[in-house]
């Protein structure tokens, strides 16, 4: 759009939800956020930064583990964008060593391209009984390999989460992760409570997938769900309906000790933004009845974008919009350290949701009028 303010009905600053503010665009950034002139191009709906999800497998019909390239992330970032996710961690799930050593090279030479804010590797040091879909013959513990990798990528300036389980790692090397600038999450896990939080104290910092592929709460037994919901790290969750039943989300909300530590994931495969099929090791995954599943059944990923599990969990889990919108840009800007990526002034406006009244994606700023 051309230079000029806007007014929207509301506006996310990236900390509140206001009403009244305006923000004025000059050279196809936001110069500015604040009283609108009478002017001003009035908008329905919200405008907010775009979302960051640190979690996405794959997307237009592209998934990492099989394209661990520059332009494979490129393809899955571009996808995504159309969903209003501006940011995101392109995601190898278990594999084999030299993939993970391929999808290193990738991140370190797509550092700084559009949409691509690092790399999580989910794996392969996880446990067995909490695989998942992941393929038990790349499971391992966590070696000098790995440890390798997360070291060039931070020796690169190139953010990492790395998922892992605590029953997977020998003493001593959750710290070594965390020195590097690694951000160690908690997940594909059967550890007990007190396990998990022996990794904790180690220096993990966060929980992968809340609930999914990690031992439950019970009351005898509180399992890794337990030292998540007790403790002060940040854990992502999947809102599709199908990873977690709506209510055990709004759940979760309420028993966190503070606000600001959950935030949405999508976990999304390749069929966001593709065909209804893709294959990941040796089987093919498809999409039924808005679930993605495996041959047997079994969920494997998620067929769900950010955009729609902002709606859901406004619409449906019954969270603030202020609130929804924070778990899908401020708090997982935090966690990867990269707070820039949940402010408006300064933002190009590719970068800019304008949200419909329903909290649906409209586009972003540079498709207004004008």
């Amino acid at each position: 759009m051309r230079d000029g303010w806007i007014a929207p009905q509301r506006l996310f600053d990236g900390a509140r939800l206001h009403e009244g503010p305006g923000l004025r665009i000059a050279g196809g950034i936001v110069a500015e956020v604040g009283p609108a002139p009478a002017e001003a191009l009035a908008l329905p709906g919200t405008v907010t930064p775009g979302y960051v999800d640190l979690q996405v497998n794959g997307g237009g019909g592209v998934l990492l583990n099989t394209s661990p390239t520059p332009e494979g992330m490129a393809a899955i970032a571009a996808a995504h964008r159309r969903f209003g996710t501006v940011a995101l961690l392109p995601t190898l799930i278990t594999d084999a060593p030299e993939v993970m050593e391929r999808a290193v090279d990738a991140a370190l030479a797509a550092k700084g391209a559009e949409g691509i804010a690092g790399i999580h590797l989910e794996g392969p040091h996880i446990a067995l009984a909490r695989k998942g879909t992941h393929a038990p013959r790349f499971i391992r513990p966590l070696d000098d390999r790995t440890v390798d990798c997360v070291r060039r990528l931070r020796e690169g300036g190139v953010r990492v989460m790395v998922t892992l389980a605590p029953e997977a790692v020998a003493p001593g090397r959750i710290a070594a992760l965390r020195d590097m600038g690694a951000v160690v999450s908690l997940g594909h896990t059967d550890a007990t409570f007190a396990a998990a939080q022996a990794a904790l104290a180690e220096g993990a910092n966060c929980f992968t997938h809340l609930f999914n592929a990690m031992s439950p709460l019970t009351h005898r037994a509180p399992g890794v769900v337990g030292a998540a919901l007790d403790s002060m790290m940040p854990a992502g969750i999947i809102c599709d309906g199908v990873h977690v039943e709506d209510e055990v989300v709004a759940i979760a909300l309420r028993a966190r000790r503070a606000a600001d530590l959950m935030f949405l994931v999508s976990d999304a495969m390749p069929t966001v933004g593709g065909p209804d099929h893709f294959r990941l090791y040796d089987m093919e995954l498809r999409v039924q009845d808005g679930r993605l599943v495996n041959p047997e059944g079994s969920l494997a990923g998620a067929h769900v974008t950010m955009a729609q599990s902002v709606a859901r969990l406004i619409a449906r889990v019954g969270v603030a919009p202020e609130a929804a919108l924070r778990m899908a840009v401020t708090v997982p800007a935090r966690v990867i350290g990269a707070p820039d990526l949940a402010l408006l002034t300064g933002r190009r406006v590719e970068d800019v949701l304008a949200l419909a009244p329903d909290w649906s994606v409209s586009g972003t700023l540079a498709g207004l009028p004008g």
